[in-house]
């Protein structure tokens, strides 16, 4: 179980009377003072009560699993040509897959926990403090001895991506005694978030832990390597509420073809065979295909000027999430992720930093 006997006692105390101090919780388990702030710290690490006062955590959590880097981003100030210097300008911000989703689940409302791992290094003090002050609780990111990663992007001047470096060796080293502080916080989850950089042991055993205490799980494959080195993984065995490909990532879960819409609908069905629930295929400027027990909805993109393209696939996903976790039909909570993702490719931030659910319900009208 998640919480030992004693904390459901103290749970059920702080319901009925979340203003008991520890001293009265004490009388009335008729223990020690000092035993119940041993047990009050504990529940506050799973997460169950946030801060003083003991407040109790009703309103649920995601947990997110995944990368944490730093965004390298160089844009050139005209059409890009290869093989030569290109004029144009840089920036460094907080990035990652699994960090840039849990930034927009915090930003939209959600209280967000993230489990990653970043250097022992200037660049990891940095990428922490950023996360944090976005809202993300960042007390589960383990400090590596490997440099903080980073994630090297080159865009055109109409910030479309020319290319792309990847460094993510602290990522790669999460292993999966690192989820172990965090297994009681899972367990009590809304959602579970995982992001396909994780290595494939790590993710087996992310997937056993929300299989084992029933935690809806979404999984971001993030790109074709990725998909295939964790295709195997999927199967009834490890049921998933949703995972969000694009087209190609579909094809290598599924060792599939997936060219036309009949065979995308085909590579769908054979995830859905899997203990799949809800499958989202991103298909870049003609939306997505979103499908469920309830059917097939195709989702257009919402219209908007292209900035940067950096970062709309985590907001779409943190969105999605998010909506869900709030009690949306997937398919509505689809359309609002389309709604972030306009608004995040319409700003030059990764993460849009006004970002809220108000701001992204009138966009999704």
């Amino acid at each position: 179980m998640s919480l030992t006997d004693r904390e459901q006692q103290i749970v059920a105390l702080l319901r009925r009377d979340p203003l008991l101090g520890s001293e009265a919780i004490a009388a009335a388990l008729g223990t020690t003072r000092a035993a119940v702030n041993v047990h009050l710290s504990n529940l506050g690490k799973k997460g169950v009560i946030l801060g003083r006062g003991y407040v109790l955590a009703d309103q649920r959590h995601v947990v997110v699993v995944g990368g944490a880097n730093m965004d390298v981003k160089a844009r050139s100030t005209r059409a890009a040509v290869t093989a030569t210097s290109n004029p144009g300008t840089a920036s460094m911000s907080a990035g990652g897959v699994g960090r840039n989703v849990a930034e927009n689940l915090a930003r939209l409302g959600t209280r967000t926990h993230l489990v990653a791992a970043v250097g022992a290094d200037p660049l990891g003090d940095q990428l922490l403090a950023a996360t944090s002050d976005a809202g993300v609780h960042v007390q589960h990111v383990r400090r590596s001895a490997r440099a903080t990663g980073t994630y090297t992007a080159v865009l055109d001047a109409d910030g479309e991506l020319v290319v792309a470096v990847a460094d993510m060796a602290a990522t790669d080293e999460l292993a999966p005694a690192d989820l172990d502080g965090a297994r009681d916080l899972v367990a009590v989850a809304g959602l579970l978030v995982l992001d396909g950089n994780l290595a494939p042991t790590t993710l087996a055993y992310a997937l056993d832990l929300a299989a084992e205490a029933g935690v809806p799980t979404i999984l971001e494959p993030v790109s074709v390597p990725k998909a295939a080195a964790l295709a195997h993984l999927l199967g009834e065995d490890r049921p998933l509420l949703a995972v969000t490909p694009n087209r190609d990532e579909l094809g290598a879960l599924t060792g599939r073809p997936v060219g036309t819409d009949r065979e995308i609908d085909d590579a769908v069905a054979v995830l859905h065979g899997r203990g799949v629930q809800h499958v989202w295929v991103r298909l870049g400027e003609r939306g997505s295909v979103l499908s469920s027990a309830q059917g097939r909805t195709e989702l257009a993109t919402v219209p908007t000027e292209v900035v940067d393209v950096t970062g709309a696939g985590d907001a779409m996903l943190g969105a999605f999430a998010h909506a869900l976790l709030a009690g949306e039909e997937a398919a509505a909570a689809a359309a609002f992720g389309h709604a972030a993702a306009a608004l995040t490719v319409a700003s030059p931030h990764t993460v849009r930093p006004d970002l809220t659910d108000r701001l992204v319900r009138r966009t999704a009208r």
